[in-house]
């Protein structure tokens, strides 16, 4: 069941916990004396209008009246109509491939000391959102017994951008579909990165904005930059590609040649990412006749200390003001067998 202030939408899987779970919904109404109108009220529907969406219990898709009633309103004018205009937009930005960078230059329009100027290039921003709009796909709701596809790209120019697949069976067939689309510009500092790291810190940006979907899951990341996997396996002590570096520690990685029909590109290789993936896992869509290699992400291993040295550290203690006079107060402090064993 979904509450959102006055709207209250029972969905279940069958016929008879659907009505089960009405009637509860019914009996928790009247003992508050909560009213409901039946006029405004459709029961047993396959698809209903929520919230701006039109919903089925198998995709979400933009309400098409909503979109209607805005995009007849004129070219904005302002920078409170252009606001509002982008406003509404974004509220179905997972629906829309690259939304930051399309409305990237229609977001400076609304930039204090910029002078409100509808360009060639923000007039064809315009437009394409509006198109985009009325021609989004429809978006698939996830099922968490299936992998997911993590699809990432970067650019300078573009910003960062992904999007999150699964294949779902319809109909008896597996077929692809997008749960949604994410998208952010790039900060003055990131964009000076070069390409590889713009593409790393865009796989780290997903997997932290998709960590809802993808924590504990079985997914696939497909990338086309090349230097990614060898960024990933890099021996440094630069801070900042440490950084990047432990914050995909946590994910296995296996290399395999399948090509990625999502960016078209020449060079074209998949990085694939299996979280907490069970070693014997049903699926599996790498391609068995291509050669693959295991890869290990980034290792931390700590040496052993020599017995000689460990036991000249420990006698250091005894020669050293400061440490004695702890080990005294602790040693007064607290009385256990254990404590002075370790002390």
């Amino acid at each position: 069941m979904v509450v959102y202030i006055d709207d209250i939408i029972i969905y279940k899987e069958t016929w008879e916990y659907y009505v089960q779970y009405i009637d509860r919904a019914l009996n928790k109404c009247t003992p508050i004396n909560l009213k409901i109108s039946l006029k405004k009220y459709n029961f047993g529907q396959q698809e209903l209008l929520a919230l701006g969406h039109k919903v089925s219990g198998l995709s979400l898709a933009i309400d098409q009246n909503k979109v209607a009633a805005v995009l007849k309103r004129p070219v904005p004018k302002s920078i409170k109509e252009m606001q509002s205009f982008l406003g509404f937009a974004s509220y179905y930005r997972s629906h829309i491939k690259n939304f930051s960078h399309i409305t990237s230059s229609l977001y400076k329009l609304c930039s204090k000391d910029v002078v409100f100027e509808m360009t060639k290039e923000r007039r064809d921003a315009y437009e394409r959102i509006k198109y985009e709009l009325t021609n989004a796909p429809v978006l698939i709701f996830p099922d968490f017994e299936l992998p997911f596809k993590l699809y990432i790209d970067a650019a300078c120019s573009q910003g960062l951008g992904g999007a999150l697949h699964q294949r779902p069976i319809v109909d008896g067939e597996p077929r692809e579909g997008v749960i949604c689309y994410i998208s952010r510009k790039l900060k003055d500092s990131e964009a000076r990165y070069g390409a590889t790291q713009i593409e790393c810190l865009c796989l780290i940006w997903a997997l932290e904005k998709l960590h809802y979907y993808l924590e504990g899951a079985v997914f696939e990341v497909y990338t086309d930059c090349t230097g990614l996997k060898s960024l990933l396996n890099m021996k440094t002590t630069n801070r900042h590609m440490l950084r990047l570096q432990i914050a995909i520690q946590e994910y296995r990685g296996i290399a395999a040649k399948i090509p990625i029909h999502f960016m078209e590109i020449d060079r074209k290789k998949n990085i694939r990412f299996s979280k907490w993936a069970p070693e014997n896992a049903t699926f599996d869509s790498r391609n068995t006749d291509s050669e693959e290699t295991a890869t290990t992400i980034l290792g931390i291993s700590s040496s052993e200390l020599h017995n000689d040295f460990f036991s000249a550290v420990l006698k250091s203690y005894a020669n050293h003001k400061q440490c004695v006079i702890l080990l005294q107060l602790l040693q007064q402090k607290y009385r256990s067998p254990e404590l002075d064993s370790q002390l």
